[in-house]
């Protein structure tokens, strides 16, 4: 059936919706028909968020109609919008760990025995549901197990699953892939297909522009709370799609800052690593890094990335080999130790590790600077308010005002705050793990082109990051890591294939890790 000849299962029709008598949606117009996945794109504050959290009852219809089947509904609760037909999946998986498979698709529905004294539940029929259930979007697990020991990727298909379960008509979901690697992206989208093909109306919400053409049909584009436009996938490309979610031409020509200059060998290192490890971690990684140099980190999730860069920041201790920082061996055996050392960090979990959510934005950028300066040394308040406003204003954080709770920002936002409360101590190593994850277009080109601006004032910088084209962009030079073993050093300038034809080699033929 034609995209055009499918019948609009939800719409949304003039939706206006303020906080604090700013708006954050603007009159925006909205359809999902049936049997399609739509994307809904926009940068971070666009009011992709807002929309869903209206049409989920999470927030109150304001302004405007939401149309179900023809009917107009005003969801009271996420519940009211389950029970009217719309279902959603959120990138943090919001299900118990410690509860089966089985039981978080049923939680709050267990098939209950009729004849058993306080109608006990039907395990039976509990386990056989939940593997119907499943085989649906192919998955085949044992749903007996916890969900906890599952990856996150099949955490997702989970919630998926009692998704659809609840109900069949509109399923949203927000930043699915987010923590997905590629293989895992293929069964979601695998999933998703079937669901679309049984009628299901999908709307998906990433920043991954490739991922949008890969499964989406239509494109719903937001800007500053507005509606721009809906566009068939097939008719707008890359560079139309982002001109439309930013207003402006956004221009891909990246040069890497002082390459030829940091790659000098000549060049004092700020970092040198030597056979660092640590049981359950990462085998012996060997590295340098010089000033005026962007180290970028290249494999795919559970690779050791992350692991590396806890080391080298004081997360987690290694059980052999040592680290020296400007030739002096250092024991950097928690944060405060690489703080006072000057380097700093950026968790890759920007809500769970990085931003205190209750406190201002001004506080969560002056954090690091005081656990420097101790308990008794306090930040005067002209001091933190100098601080913070040149950060703030270095990296175009955009708020009403800096004393306004930082969870309140959207997730581009949060992150700039987060990269000014690295740069707050002056650090001679920065280490950023994903620092453009979930962030749209472009505000990763406003953190890609701060990180050349950093390495060109001659900062040292890690940059890891999921997306291989992102470092191919910026970095002097690129750790290749696999299965917690750094499996080579490339330069930069190197192709996306030698990236991925070192991610993919067999073991043997890997070449091992080297430091240039």
């Amino acid at each position: 059936m034609a995209t055009g000849d499918r019948r609009p299962v939800l719409e949304a029709r003039g939706i206006v919706h303020a906080y604090s008598g700013k708006p954050a949606l603007d009159g925006v117009d909205f359809c999902l028909r049936a049997g399609e996945v739509h994307a809904l794109m926009g940068q971070n504050g666009a009011g992709k968020s807002t929309l869903i959290k209206v049409l989920t009852g999470v927030e109150p219809l304001q302004t405007g109609s939401i149309i179900l089947d023809g009917a107009a509904i005003r969801p009271a609760s996420t519940l009211d919008a389950q029970q009217s037909g719309i279902s959603t999946v959120y990138q943090e998986v919001n299900l118990c760990p410690n509860l089966s498979v089985a039981e978080n698709i049923f939680a709050g529905r267990q098939p209950r025995k009729p004849w058993a004294r306080g109608g006990g539940i039907d395990w039976k029929q509990l386990n056989a549901r939940a593997l119907e259930l499943l085989a649906r979007l192919d998955v085949d697990i044992d749903v007996r197990r916890e969900l906890g020991g599952y990856s996150v990727a099949l955490q997702q298909m989970v919630a998926i699953a009692r998704a659809i379960d609840i109900s069949a008509k509109v399923l949203i979901l927000d930043e699915p892939t987010s923590s997905l690697d590629s293989g895992e992206v293929a069964q979601l989208f695998q999933a998703l297909r079937k669901l679309r093909d049984r009628g299901t109306a999908i709307l998906f919400v990433t920043h991954f522009l490739d991922q949008v053409y890969e499964i989406c049909e239509r494109i719903t584009v937001l800007r500053n709370g507005k509606l721009v436009g809906e566009y068939p996938a097939s008719e707008l490309d890359h560079a139309a799609l982002v001109s439309a979610m930013v207003g402006r031409a956004v221009s891909n020509d990246f040069t890497p800052a002082a390459r030829v200059a940091a790659e000098s060998s000549q060049t004092p290192a700020v970092l040198s690593a030597r056979g660092v490890q640590r049981q359950g971690g990462v085998s012996r990684v060997n590295l340098e890094i010089r000033p005026g140099e962007i180290l970028g980190f290249a494999g795919l999730l559970g690779s050791g990335r992350t692991e590396v860069a806890r080391l080298l920041c004081g997360l987690d201790s290694p059980d052999d080999g040592e680290i020296r920082l400007k030739g002096v061996a250092v024991t950097m055996h928690e944060p405060a130790a690489a703080i006072a050392q000057g380097v700093s960090f950026c968790p890759e979990e920007r809500k769970t590790e990085g931003i205190v959510d209750q406190l201002s934005i001004r506080d969560n950028i002056v954090l690091s600077l005081q656990a420097r300066l101790g308990l008794w040394r306090k930040l005067s308040p002209q001091h933190r308010r100098e601080i913070t406003d040149r950060l703030a204003k270095q990296l175009d954080v955009r708020a009403a005002s800096l004393d306004m709770p930082i969870g309140e920002l959207s997730g581009g936002n949060q992150q700039k705050c987060l990269i000014a409360r690295a740069l707050a101590i002056e650090p001679c190593l920065v280490v950023l793990d994903e620092p453009t994850r979930g962030i749209d277009v472009a505000g990763k080109q406003e953190i890609m082109s701060l990180l050349i601006k950093l390495a060109a004032e001659g900062m040292a910088v890690v940059f890891i990051s999921a997306e291989v084209e992102e470092l191919l962009r910026v970095s002097s030079r690129i750790v290749v890591m696999r299965d917690r073993e750094q499996v080579g050093e490339l330069p930069g300038g190197c192709s996306e294939d030698q990236v991925y034809a070192l991610i993919a080699a067999p073991a043997a033929s890997a070449p091992a890790g080297n430091a240039a």
